[in-house]
């Protein structure tokens, strides 16, 4: 039987989010250094990459400025046992907007490019689409450490025990098998599993993290695959995400996914994250390489 881990994953995410200065080195970029958390395997979860390089964008904009929009391409697999290098450039600074730009390094050569934008809080014109009706309390659903604590595999204690945000699947989880209907939507209720601090550039780059974590099931739920399904590769290729709203991860997240396409090896996934008042907090799109035998 698989052994909860004791280190707290929660904290874990904060510390990971906590990027060092690389005692005041600076190119035409602004420098900061992040650390991997120890892992499966060798290769760095997407969602971190994307987290920790908009964390040094925020670093560099005056706090008053909330990050509302970003556009990055994974452009090489990150090694979970080497430092990232973050650079960040300051591209504009007007009355209302600022606009970053942040690459993250690894052994001299980009593995992440990203664009971000902040916004002076301002009022104005307001709607949004409305949360999805009839889904189940997160509460009445099982988490990952349910499905899959027993299993004695170190991919299984990890989703299990060492992701910082319990997820649960509102159609079946598609970890070992596909055992839903065959369509093209995906939702799961997301939250860490403590608090996290108060700060909201913390909360919306922690919300970056786990925006990456299930946003591909939908293609993968249309064409009745599931995470092992044998020979399969899977990669994200870019990730666009927009923040409408204030933001906490450590309360209860709808994440309502759906994939308007598939072709050439490529799968497009768009979702919307209400919080449960009903808000709708962010919207997220993300292109991925799916590859399976045929």
């Amino acid at each position: 039987m698989a052994v909860e881990s004791t280190v707290d994953p929660t904290q874990t995410l904060v510390d990971l989010l906590d990027l060092s200065g690389a005692d005041g080195a600076q190119t035409d970029e602004e420098i900061f250094v992040g650390t991997s958390v120890q892992q499966a395997g060798r290769r760095i979860f997407g969602g971190q990459v994307l987290a920790q390089a908009l964390i040094a964008a925020i670093r560099t904009v005056e706090p008053t400025r909330e990050v509302h929009s970003m556009h990055a391409y994974f452009l090489r697999a990150g090694d979970a046992l080497e430092p990232i290098t973050f650079g960040v450039q300051r591209l504009r600074d007007g009355r209302s907007f600022s606009a970053r730009r942040a690459h993250a390094y690894q052994n001299g050569v980009p593995i992440l490019s990203m664009i971000a934008s902040f916004q002076q809080p301002d009022d104005g014109l307001a709607h949004q689409e409305r949360m999805p009706e009839g889904m189940p309390d997160p509460e009445s659903l099982p988490s990952t450490a349910d499905l899959l604590g027993d299993l004695d595999h170190p991919l299984a204690r990890a989703w299990s025990f060492d992701r910082p945000f319990d997820i649960r699947h509102v159609d079946g989880a598609l970890y070992v098998q596909h055992d839903s209907d065959r369509v093209a939507r995906n939702a799961v209720w997301m939250k860490t599993f403590a608090p996290m601090p108060e700060d909201q550039g913390l909360h919306r780059a922690a919300l970056a993290y786990a925006s990456d974590y299930t946003l591909l099931e939908s293609i993968l739920r249309q064409h009745g695959l599931s995470w092992i399904t044998p020979g399969m590769s899977v990669a994200s290729l870019d990730h666009a995400m927009w923040w409408h709203r204030p933001v906490r991860v450590d309360e209860w997240l709808l994440y309502v996914q759906q994939s308007p396409s598939a072709s050439g090896a490529r799968g497009l996934s768009t979702g919307q994250i209400f919080n449960r008042a009903g808000e709708l907090v962010a919207t997220v799109a993300q292109e991925g390489m799916v590859r399976v035998p045929s």
